[in-house]
């Protein structure tokens, strides 16, 4: 049985005439005669009465009706609901962020986004960049914002850099200003400074502890395995200075001294990934284009 049977034997149902009914599905009457004998010869029964002049749906064809009519109504539903995930009316993206991005370059973005696809649910997953590597690697992620170099290499994946941020120190205003006051901070002068240390797997961490040892000194935590929020929460209180995205600093509203890095400070590359093999759905490749034209 097939689907343009079925197309040709509903149109003949409803206009009773073979003729008018090929006219309806724009085919040749022959040839829709030929498929009806066809179907009827699939089913093992006729379908309609024929005589001239007046054509009658049998047992059988009545039986018939309402289900090639339901099946003709969900193929069309179906073509609809691809259709508007081809349209950018329904349908998810699957994205992985660090914290960091989460709370700086996102917001911004992910409204635009929102409020172009309102019908796109946005699903959203925050780790590390090596979490967010492997999340991609097994298909549980469209795309990721990640921080470059990869901490190991990843062959299946594909990365676009999207931008080089500069890392800033910010204190609490309450308490001593980093450096003497200076307008920027050495990283030299960190070995002074209890830091507000992030959890293991941040990159912000090992980018600091990094840079703290390539200056010739172990910096001292004051607290140390936090998140984003809870990092600046604690350098609001006044326990100690952290090294974070200039982006960060600028969302993360009053209560924070920013201070700059000396040159040539600290900065880090953001780049958008997605796998070689695998071609990004459409909601997500339009997420890409508007991260990538921002």
């Amino acid at each position: 049985m097939q689907f343009q049977q079925l197309q040709y034997f509903v149109a003949v149902a409803e206009t009773r005439h073979f003729t008018r009914a090929a006219e309806r599905v724009h085919v040749a009457q022959p040839s829709l005669s030929q498929q009806i004998r066809a179907l009827e010869r699939e089913l093992g029964a006729d379908l309609f009465v024929r005589a001239r002049g007046n054509i009658a749906l049998t047992d059988a064809g009545e039986a018939l009706l309402p289900l090639a009519r339901r099946i003709l109504a969900d193929a069309d539903t179906a073509r609809q609901e691809v259709q508007e995930l081809v349209q950018l009316r329904r349908g998810r993206v699957r994205l992985g962020a660090t914290p960091s991005l989460c709370t700086g370059l996102l917001p911004d973005v992910l409204r635009a986004f929102h409020d172009r696809y309102p019908g796109i649910q946005l699903l959203v997953q925050e780790s590390g960049s090596r979490d967010l590597v492997r999340e991609l690697a097994r298909g549980a992620l469209d795309l990721a914002l990640i921080v470059l170099p990869l901490p190991a290499p990843a062959p299946a994946l594909t990365t676009v850099e999207l931008l080089r941020e500069d890392l800033v120190v910010v204190s609490s205003p309450e308490a001593p200003a980093p450096g003497g006051g200076r307008p920027a901070v050495e990283i030299s002068d960190l070995e002074n400074e209890r830091l507000v240390m992030f959890r293991y797997g941040y990159d912000l961490r090992e980018l600091t502890v990094t840079a703290c040892r390539s200056a010739g000194f172990e910096p001292e935590f004051a607290v140390e395995g936090g998140e984003m929020d809870a990092v600046l929460g604690f350098v609001r209180a006044g326990l100690g200075v952290a090294v974070v995205p200039r982006m960060v600093a600028s969302r993360a509203g009053r209560g924070l001294r920013v201070t700059p890095l000396a040159r040539p400070g600290l900065s880090r590359t953001i780049a958008l990934a997605h796998r070689s093999d695998v071609a990004p759905p459409r909601g997500a490749r339009e997420l890409q284009r508007m991260l990538l034209e921002r």
